[in-house]
């Protein structure tokens, strides 16, 4: 069969892509921006993808259009597909009735972690021989791919993602999945050009947890509000919890990063390993307690943890120069910038932190959370927001204003060369920079590097 999928760069339908490569289509794809690395990694698989969304692409004549959710209507392609009456459906769609039936899933849900704590649980199944497929978005560097499709294996992990399918289709994209295995890792507030507010992500998180099977298995932390008011909703499944007064723990180890993995209150092993952050403790002992489910024995998953490389844009350290580290993380929520900041004041002790962020995602540039970022930047020295009220990179609030708080602390640009020049006139050894982004932020850190050049 040939598949045509519109959107193909992005993380999830790029990984689509490869999966449905490996199960033996014929694909090809179009993006408003074919660049690197997703399209390498998909020509490399033989996938022929073209700049744009011409009409002229329907004289492709594929079977079926699978429909990424950066699509709406207006899209030339799009008009032409409907106009024609053309097969097509959307992406999370097409892999659960096509690729996740007979496969045991493990979806990994919430609005922070989810890309770290289903790699951590893909190492740990690849780890223990279990050679699981998986569909990630982010690449782990133990499991180099952000996709992988082996016909034969009966696993497969899975970000599950809740923003909306596509523009056809306004459910969560994780209800198409059907996990067995149901990681609930956190919730709040987020993606407001979808969601008006909490209890709307709270109903499609409920929405979920209505398809998953008695005798599958649904993991959460063990203090969650949101989460505890989806489950009061209805819960047919048997519940792992995690964290404080859950039922797997962590406790401490001599290291800033180590920690000894608790069940039920007796110790079963120690990770030793280079992440920060108390985020990252608590992917672990979900990721622990998903492998669990599966028969894969405690210190096995530790094991595997302890050998975990972690995953690219997540406190990634991408150079130094002159002993200043530049560091980029995904972190674009208010939640998410501060304990990714927490865990590198752990690591840095008392040298100083300068954070750059760049407010990109739907729901920061709205200003839903503006008001929470001074405090979300507690721990950082010096801030540097790129954005501004009005102008080329102009954002739904004035960054000046919201961050007033922070005093000289921070300061905000709306030209990219001014800031870097800036950040670096600022750093002095012994610095970390951190950037913070869910975007490529203009290829800032490399621009950074080069100029910290004595």
């Amino acid at each position: 069969m040939h598949l045509h999928i519109l959107g193909i760069c992005g993380t999830f339908m790029g990984g689509l892509a490869l999966i449905a490569r490996a199960a033996g289509h014929t694909v090809t794809g179009c993006d408003a921006g074919v660049y690197p690395p997703m399209s390498t990694q998909l020509e490399e698989q033989g996938i022929r993808l073209i700049e744009g969304f011409d009409a002229a692409q329907i004289g492709l004549k594929p079977d079926l259009f699978i429909i990424g959710n950066v699509v709406t209507r207006g899209n030339p392609l799009m008009e032409a597909i409907l106009d024609q009456g053309l097969p097509y459906t959307s992406g999370p769609q097409w892999l659960g009735e096509q690729v996740l039936q007979g496969q045991h899933v493990l979806a990994v849900a919430g609005t922070h972690g989810k890309t770290t704590t289903s790699s951590m649980l893909a190492w740990i199944l690849e780890h223990a021989g279990l050679q699981p497929n998986f569909l990630i978005g982010g690449i782990a560097a133990d499991l180099k791919v952000s996709a992988r499709y082996l016909a034969g294996r009966k696993l497969f992990v899975i970000e599950a993602d809740e923003y909306d399918t596509a523009f056809f289709d306004k459910r969560s994209k994780f209800v198409h999945y059907r996990p067995r295995t149901a990681i609930l890792n956190n919730l709040e507030f987020d993606h407001a050009d979808i969601f008006p507010d909490l209890a709307a992500i709270e109903t499609q998180f409920h929405h979920l947890v209505r398809t998953i099977p008695s005798r599958g298995r649904i993991i959460t932390p063990a203090r969650c509000e949101p989460l505890e008011r989806v489950l009061a909703r209805g819960c047919w499944t048997p519940r792992q919890t995690f964290g404080a007064d859950g039922q797997w723990q962590a406790r401490p180890g001599a290291h800033p990063s180590d920690f000894e993995v608790m069940r039920d209150n007796a110790p079963v092993g120690a990770i030793r390993w280079a992440l920060t952050g108390e985020h990252n403790r608590m992917n672990a002992l979900a990721a622990l307690a998903a492998a669990d489910h599966l028969g894969v024995p405690a210190p096995a998953g530790i094991e595997a943890l302890s050998a975990f490389g972690g995953v690219k844009r997540r406190m990634e350290l991408r150079g130094t120069v002159g002993q200043v580290k530049v560091y980029d993380d995904f972190a674009h929520h208010p939640t998410a910038i501060a304990t990714t900041l927490q865990g590198l004041r752990k690591l840095a002790g008392s040298q100083r932190i300068l954070a750059v962020i760049e407010p990109r995602s739907n729901t920061m540039k709205l200003g839903t959370m503006a008001a929470r970022l001074p405090e979300a930047l507690q721990e950082a020295d010096l801030t540097f927001c790129f954005g501004a009220s009005s102008g080329k990179h102009a954002l739904g609030w004035n960054p000046e204003v919201v961050l007033a708080p922070l005093g000289g602390r921070a300061s905000a640009y709306d030209d990219m060369d001014k800031m870097v020049d800036a950040i670096c006139l600022s750093a002095r050894p012994g610095d970390s920079i951190l950037v913070m982004s869910n975007g490529s932020f203009a290829g800032i850190h490399q621009k950074l590097l080069d100029r910290l050049q004595p």
